[in-house]
């Protein structure tokens, strides 16, 4: 059996203009200006003092940024403007990985567990996940703390466990608690840091994601190149 752990933000949702402008609202309720587009999306996988820790300093107004940012974030969902879709391909492999019988789906995000509530009753998919780890139930990443209760919470090890993530908090999360690293290249963070932090492969798409699956995953260690993890 294995354990293959999914983040969301950057992975499996392209929900980047409703971070962006959420942090824009957050920012200008406190009379201050917004991080670039960039820098705001390079703290996404963080919870959210974390990432206010990183975009304001220690001494900024975290904690009124962060309620701020919630209260823009869920105001924002409602707008028709704003949307969270899928990335291209993400919806068919978790339809197919949530049908194979040696596999258990797990969630380890940044957000709140209310936003992962949301995402699973939007797209259907009440109890197909064994584990879900958020934002209120660990400290931040890359602390490896929510992959550490994902694998006590299904019995399954380290060494049969996959963190899924498109940053360099999900791979260095995964390296930290001994499972295996696999970025995404169409989030937000560049390929050269995803495998700084760790990762054994990058992949391009959910296909491309999906083919690593074809067989037996290998232990992170023995594990360098995509081959690899299709080898037992």
């Amino acid at each position: 059996m294995k354990l293959v752990v999914f983040d969301v933000d950057g992975t499996l949702v392209d929900s980047q203009h409703l971070i962006v402008a959420a942090q824009g609202t957050a920012f200008a309720e406190h009379g201050l200006a917004p991080p670039s587009r960039t820098v705001a999306l390079s703290v996404v996988g963080l919870s959210l003092p974390q990432a206010f820790r990183r975009l304001v300093g220690e001494d900024g107004p975290i904690a009124t940024l962060s309620e701020s940012y919630k209260r823009a974030f869920n105001a924002l969902r409602l707008d028709p403007n704003y949307e969270e879709p899928l990335f291209p391909g993400m919806s068919d492999l978790i339809v197919r990985l949530h049908a194979r019988d040696d596999i258990r789906l797990g969630i380890a995000t940044g957000k709140s567990r209310r936003g992962v509530d949301h995402l699973i009753a939007a797209n259907g998919w009440e109890g197909w996940f064994s584990t879900t780890q958020t934002a209120d139930d660990a400290p931040s990443k890359p602390d490896p703390a929510m992959l550490l209760q994902a694998m006590a919470e299904t019995g399954i090890g380290p060494d049969r466990t996959v963190m899924i993530g498109d940053t360099s908090f999900d791979m260095a999360m995964a390296v930290s608690a001994g499972a295996a690293a696999i970025g995404v290249a169409w989030g937000y963070h560049p390929p050269g840091a995803l495998f700084g932090a760790g990762a054994v492969t990058v992949v391009e798409t959910a296909a491309a994601l999906g083919d690593l699956f074809s067989g037996p995953l290998a232990k992170p260690e023995a594990a360098p190149l995509a081959d690899d993890l299709r080898q037992g």
